[in-house]
């Protein structure tokens, strides 16, 4: 049973007419009886006693138009939703942050969005970017902000933001002057890093590989903020993304220092590639790009 044959039913049984029903529809009349027909016979019962002058329901064809009318209001209620989707005017939208950088990124984009489609429920879910990456390929959130480097081949990546890293050092430290720093000029000394799962921590390490070591990590977190706590209050040296340097969130930050490689990190807006995203998605993920292109 299709849609327009229900429709028909309705229009014949509202107009008690073939004929006039055909009009209405803009059918022939033999095409508008023949489509009937077959309905009729699917159903197994006669919907109408066809009489000289007119027609009328019969007691199957009064309860299939009780039933025909409700579902064929549904059916225009369900198009109407869905083309309020299509245009961004409802619906929701599931977004991943990492906690310090979408601080940073995300209120001035948030600000736009939701003046853009009132109407769209925005959800922001942070976490560390392992974790983040996993929710997205599992379908559980539309879009996510991401770190590089991301291992699912099922992910659609659009680079957002590329900024310097810089090495933290304790105000007192005596290289805490120098305008640039070799980081292997203090592959002796201690290091206090992010936990295991985070992007970040997988860059810093990948650094200090580069330059020729392996870290004595002696304190571990899982914000960089009291990483940078640490810091500053003199025990051990870490790396920290240009937003952090921008506002690292301490009464005394440590002293953030240019390293000689000028190592830079890559933030990308990341979505499934077997789901296309919404008009609100797609606006969101350019205004994203674009604030990223002010960092």
């Amino acid at each position: 049973m299709e849609l327009r044959q229900v429709r028909y039913v309705l229009a014949v049984a509202e107009e008690r007419s073939f004929s006039r029903a055909a009009n209405r529809l803009h059918l022939a009349q033999p095409s508008l009886s023949q489509q009937i027909a077959k309905l009729e016979k699917l159903l197994g019962v006669s919907l109408f006693h066809r009489l000289p002058q007119h027609v009328e329901l019969t007691d199957a064809g009064q309860r299939f138009v009780q039933v025909a009318q409700t579902l064929v209001d549904m059916s225009e209620g369900l198009e109407r939703e869905m083309r309020a989707y299509a245009v961004g005017e409802s619906g929701k939208l599931l977004v991943g942050s990492l906690p310090i950088t979408g601080a940073y990124v995300l209120p001035r984009v948030i600000s736009a969005f939701t003046k853009q489609f009132p109407g769209v429920e925005l959800q922001l879910m942070e976490d560390t970017s392992s974790h983040l990456e996993q929710l997205l390929v599992r379908g559980k959130i539309d879009v996510s902000l991401l770190t590089m480097p991301i291992s699912d081949p099922s992910l659609e990546i659009i680079p957002a933001i590329n900024e310097e890293i810089f090495l933290a050092l304790p105000p007192s430290h005596p290289l805490a002057d120098r305008k640039e720093i070799d980081l292997a000029e203090v592959a002796d000394q201690p290091f206090i890093l992010l936990k295991e799962g985070q992007g970040f921590r997988t860059i810093s390490l990948r650094l200090c590989e580069q330059a020729g070591f392996r870290p004595k990590i002696v304190f571990e977190s899982s914000n960089i903020q009291t990483v940078q706590s640490l810091v500053a209050a003199g025990m051990g040296l870490s790396f920290a993304p240009k937003m952090i340097t921008l506002a690292p969130g301490t009464v005394e930050p440590p002293v953030y220092v240019r390293m000689t490689a000028k190592p830079y990190r890559t933030l990308v807006v990341a979505y499934r590639k077997d789901r296309p995203l919404s008009r609100p998605a797609e606006v969101f993920v350019q205004n994203l790009v674009e604030q990223g292109e002010h960092i």
